[in-house]
């Protein structure tokens, strides 16, 4: 996506230590850090700052700093101010990812690890916060496996599982739809835990997978994957892909007019993509994580005016997620009047956040054994225009998290403690 779709306008900088200690001051720019007071609690994020993936991590990191900004006029963490150490993954090098890890809890000596929007790289990043006994919020990577088959006592997540996403849309699509389906899926864990997600629930509905493809991360020209689409004679084109491949493929499909001749829809859908497609490319039926508009829930207006005066743009799923990150880490301290990691991942069994912070209709929880948040997901349809420049999705359907999740047994997750 180019500078001009990245929300909030931020450029891209070189991280610079200045001299000043961060209490409830605002940052001069989301990529300075500012040197450590002698009592300061730090949190690092390992997070895409440039590439595929550089539009929501760019969100993510807003959301970090509006919570940052609100914990430091609130006293800090435990009493002392708090600061972020931000530092750019990439978004697809899980050795880079794993090296700015290290860096952040070796030499910036960081109380607490967020990371990754690439679920492949959520996962590196876990393996090294669990051998650290770090305390690890993951944002935004939904593969599964990171509070399933891969949980770790330490590691939590605020996105939702990629089952969880298609349970919650899979009726809509068969429903709306059809039951033939070709999957369009980014080429690497995140892609291939939700294409089989997919499958798994749309099965139950009645439908099949007719054909499908895995694209490799940052693909540029879609065309031989939409024409061998078309061929199949689906009732429905799934993608899967994110970030800027969601925006070049939809863009593709549209010039192609297979919007005249087949379904566009998927399962996750943001509104990074959506803002840079033409009017004509926002169809299909999706979910979202997290939306603006919700008229009548507490303290949502709020957020959506803060974030709105802070970058010009309404939150997205993305903000909101690193938001609730940033502020997981605070209540987690408060709550254990610690920063021991252990103590921590014990006060956050099946804590539910509060409704300033949660900013949804149903109950927002970190449940028990599995480490993952509950929350609530919005079913409905991209639109060109809504109720304003901004509303792009018509929400149809709202899903409680709790409702789609399954059990913690048919999660995977066997979570064993330190001794």
């Amino acid at each position: 996506m180019s500078k001009s779709n990245w929300r909030g306008g931020i450029d891209r900088r070189s991280l610079v230590k200045t001299g000043a200690v961060l209490a409830a001051a605002q940052f001069a720019s989301p990529f300075v850090i500012r040197a450590r007071a002698a009592d300061a609690v730090r949190i690092g994020l390992d997070n895409p700052l440039t590439g595929t993936y550089a539009a929501p991590g760019k969100n993510e990191l807003i959301g970090c700093q509006m919570a940052l900004d609100e914990i430091n006029a609130k006293g800090g963490i435990l009493g002392r101010p708090v600061e972020l150490v931000v530092e750019d993954s990439t978004s697809g090098d899980a050795g880079q990812a794993v090296q700015k890890a290290r860096k952040l809890i070796d030499g910036d000596k960081v109380d607490f690890l967020l990371g990754n929007v690439n679920s492949a790289l959520a996962l590196a990043m876990a393996q090294v916060s669990n051998e650290k006994g770090i305390l690890h919020i993951v944002p935004g990577g939904h593969t599964d496996a990171v509070t399933g088959a891969s949980c770790h006592w330490n590691v939590f997540r605020v996105c939702n599982t990629t089952q969880m996403e298609a349970n919650a849309v899979a009726t809509a699509l068969v429903k709306d739809y059809g039951k033939k389906f070709y999957y369009i899926t980014p080429d690497y864990a995140f892609g291939h835990t939700l294409e089989s997600a997919m499958v798994k629930a749309i099965s139950k509905l009645g439908g099949e997978r007719v054909g499908g493809d895995l694209v490799p991360l940052g693909s540029v020209d879609f065309s031989s994957y939409l024409i061998k689409a078309q061929g199949t004679n689906p009732d429905v084109i799934v993608f899967l892909v994110q970030g800027d491949d969601m925006l070049n493929a939809m863009k593709q499909a549209v010039q192609f007019g297979l919007q005249n001749k087949v379904h566009l829809a998927g399962a996750q859908q943001e509104m990074e993509p959506l803002e840079g497609l033409p009017p004509e490319a926002r169809v299909g039926v999706w979910v979202m994580e997290w939306y603006w508009n919700q008229p009548g829930v507490p303290h949502v207006a709020e957020f959506v005016e803060a974030t709105k005066k802070r970058t010009g743009r309404v939150p997205t799923a993305r903000t909101w997620f690193g938001y609730v990150s940033v502020w997981t880490c605070a209540l987690a301290a408060a709550k254990a009047n610690s920063l021991k990691a252990v103590d921590m991942a014990k006060a956050l069994q099946d804590f539910h956040l509060p409704p300033e912070i949660a900013l949804g209709p149903n109950p927002a929880f970190y449940r028990a054994g599995q480490n993952q948040l509950l929350a609530t997901l919005f079913v409905g349809q991209a639109q060109a225009a809504g109720s304003a420049p901004d509303d792009l999705f018509k929400v149809t359907n709202v899903i409680n998290g709790a409702d789609v999740a399954g059990t913690v047994e048919e999660s995977g997750c066997k979570m064993t403690w330190p001794t």
